[in-house]
C-alpha cells in the first residue's frame, strides 16, 4: 500500500512523464514541417516512449493500492527556432526529468517503501540513457554549427538511431 505522500509523488511524475510526451511530439511536428524527417522520426518515437513511461507508472500505482490521476497537462511550445536550440532544449528538459525522479527516488527512502524504490530503479537509469543521448546528440550537433550539408547527414544519422532503437526495444 503507498502512502499518500508517495501516491502523490508519483501521481505528479505521472504529470511529468506525459507532459514529456507532448513536448517531444510538438518537437516532432516542428521538425517534420521543416523537412527534417529524421528528427521529426526520433521524436515521435520518444514521445511515445514517454508515454510508455507514464503509463507504467500508472499501472504501478493502481496495483498498489493507490489513485493514479490523469490530469491537465501544459501545452509544449511550438516553436524551437532552429533544430540546435530544439536540441538543447530536449537535454534540459532531460536533466529536469532527471531530478524529478531523483527526488521521487528520495521520498521512497522518506518512507520506507523499498518496493517502490525497487521500481524507481528502471527509471533511474533509464534517465541516464536519456540523458547521454541527448548530450551526444548535442556533441554533434556543436560538430556541425551551421553547416547545411552536416544538418542533412545529421538528420539522416538521427533516423538511423530511431531505427536501431527500434530493433533493440523488446517492445517493439
Amino acid at each position: 500500500m503507498l502512502s499518500k505522500k508517495l501516491e502523490k509523488a508519483l501521481n505528479n511524475q505521472i504529470c511529468i512523464e506525459a507532459e514529456s510526451s507532448q513536448v517531444y511530439l510538438s518537437m516532432a511536428s516542428w521538425a517534420e514541417i521543416k523537412g527534417l524527417e529524421g528528427i521529426a522520426g526520433f521524436m515521435y518515437m520518444h514521445s511515445d516512449e514517454e508515454r510508455q513511461h507514464m503509463l507504467k507508472l500508472v499501472k504501478y500505482v493502481n496495483e498498489r493500492g493507490g489513485h493514479a490521476l490523469i490530469s491537465e497537462l501544459k501545452a509544449p511550445k511550438t516553436d524551437f527556432g532552429n533544430f540546435q536550440s530544439m536540441f538543447q532544449e530536449l537535454y534540459d528538459h532531460e536533466i529536469f526529468v532527471s531530478k524529478s525522479i531523483n527526488e521521487l527516488v528520495h521520498v521512497t527512502l522518506e518512507e520506507k517503501d523499498y518496493a517502490t524504490h525497487n521500481f524507481l530503479q528502471w527509471y533511474v537509469a533509464e534517465q541516464i540513457e536519456e540523458e547521454a543521448l541527448a548530450r551526444t546528440i548535442l556533441d554533434k550537433i556543436n560538430l556541425i554549427g551551421n553547416d547545411k550539408g552536416g544538418l542533412y547527414l545529421f538528420d539522416r544519422d538521427v533516423m538511423q538511431i530511431t531505427a536501431d532503437s527500434a530493433a533493440t526495444d523488446p517492445n517493439v
